[in-house]
């Protein structure tokens, strides 16, 4: 038969249903009027061609299925590998001050006129009061939905700038804002549409406007008494949004040392840069971000607030700033050393800082550079007895060190020389590892 031979041709089993259809029209008694051979091939052919258009669409539909859920999990990849980047910070809303969302809401919804052709007043009052606090609840919780989904989650950002968050706003405060925000949102959308459905239900004019008046002061009320969590989200926004962006893939030179040692002063002569430089501790309060050009290229340069001497866990949010750009961003360290006394942290407690920071981080490029040379003595002529290693760092520095004074632009030349070779080399080594990064990539999708 011609359906078999097309079962055949197109090897495709023939299913249980098609089998009992060919059976049944093969071995039914026809009644007068019997149809022709021909007639009777037919209806095997339409039979099997409507099984095979059945199995085509199950497997259409399975296909469909497959391919959304490809899709799903590539989208999902993809807004993966989109958190890991950094920049979020400056992709933030505007966020309006609470008392211009409810003046503009306000001013908005009492605009809102009744639905046309309503002839009966007390329905048309009823009707404009519906509406009018129907549209003061959207113009007040639209705005905070959209915040809400345009503030970004903290668990899928790059985790240098989840740190920030961390380090800037404190654990968990930055969701607790956000929660406000949302909470404050929802009381909104469910005082509205209760006093909406109330003064949609007045069965007079006179009681529709009671309600109205009544829903209008209630949405009011419930706003103010939330609306200092819009405030706050407003800070959060303008304080993340004045944080400096920094490049993962441009070579980033990060200024590490304790606190008042002249790290400011050098990211002025090294960079772009302008750094607030005061003669007392944690002048610097948060990363500042400087930048060097060289042969056309654009390299970073970070100035970080100073650490001092104490443990990891002692350590304030403004000390663990630094600990965070060097902990998620492939920097190159330059550590400024200053022997003089000058700086409020002794030469013994700089060495501790300094033993600890080099064995975590050791893995970076790095330069060490002595400030204030203009203040110290000559060491050459310096003896040291013994292998006594606190004493040979305060009178030489570590080993391999340049001597540096801003003031009388002693080693500054050699300091820029270095700094330029350091940022060579960083940039080599973040191109080696991101032709790394592909060529693992291509080998596990392969």
């Amino acid at each position: 038969m011609r359906a078999s031979n097309l079962l055949h041709q197109l090897q495709i089993p023939p299913t249980n249903l098609a089998k009992r259809s060919i059976r049944r029209f093969s071995n039914s008694q026809i009644p007068k009027g019997r149809k022709s051979a021909s007639e009777t091939q037919k209806s095997h052919s339409l039979c099997i061609c409507r099984q095979l258009q059945s199995s085509s669409c199950e497997n259409a539909e399975e296909g469909t299925r497959r391919s959304n859920s490809e899709d799903v999990v590539f989208t999902l990849e993809k807004a993966s590998k989109k958190h890991e980047t950094v920049g979020a910070f400056q992709k933030l809303p505007m966020v309006m001050p609470a008392i211009d969302i409810l003046s503009s809401a306000q001013r908005k919804a009492r605009n809102v006129p009744p639905t046309k052709g309503i002839a009966n007043i007390a329905k048309r009052e009823k009707n404009r009061g519906a509406k009018q606090l129907d549209a003061l609840m959207k113009e007040l919780a639209v705005p905070l939905r959209t915040y809400m989904e345009t503030f970004p989650n903290k668990r899928y950002l790059h985790p240098y700038e989840r740190s920030l968050i961390e380090l800037t706003f404190g654990e968990g405060n930055y969701e607790q804002v956000l929660g406000r925000v949302d909470a404050l949102r929802k009381k909104l959308i469910s005082v509205g549409k209760q006093h909406a459905s109330l003064c949609a239900q007045s069965s007079s004019k006179r009681e529709a406007e009671e309600r109205l008046n009544e829903g209008r002061k209630r949405l009011e009320e419930t706003f103010n008494i939330g609306k200092s969590a819009v405030d706050d989200l407003l800070t959060v926004a303008k304080t993340l949004r004045a944080m400096p962006v920094v490049d993962p893939r441009t070579p980033t030179l990060c200024l590490v040392g304790a606190p008042n040692v002249g790290k400011s002063s050098l990211v002025r002569i090294l960079s772009s840069g302008k750094p607030e430089v005061c003669n007392y501790p944690f002048t610097t309060r948060g990363v500042l971000m400087g930048h060097i050009i060289l042969n056309y290229e654009r390299f970073q340069v970070t100035d970080t607030p100073g650490l001092l001497r104490r443990h990891e866990d002692d350590r304030n949010n403004i000390e663990r700033l630094t600990l965070a750009v060097l902990s998620h961003l492939p920097t190159a360290v330059l550590f400024v050393h200053d022997l003089s006394g000058e700086c409020g942290t002794s030469p013994d407690d700089q060495f501790v800082t300094y033993k600890e920071i080099k064995e975590r981080f050791g893995d970076r490029l790095w330069l060490d550079v002595i400030s204030k040379c203009d203040l110290l003595g000559d060491s050459s002529t310096g003896i040291i007895e013994g292998d006594d290693a606190v004493a040979r760092y305060k009178m030489f520095g570590p080993d391999g060190s340049i001597r540096v004074s801003v003031k009388s632009e002693l080693g500054v030349d050699e300091l820029k020389s270095r700094v330029h070779q350091l940022l060579i080399s960083q940039m080599a080594r973040i191109r080696s590892e991101k032709g790394e990064e592909q060529s693992d990539g291509m080998i596990s999708s392969s």
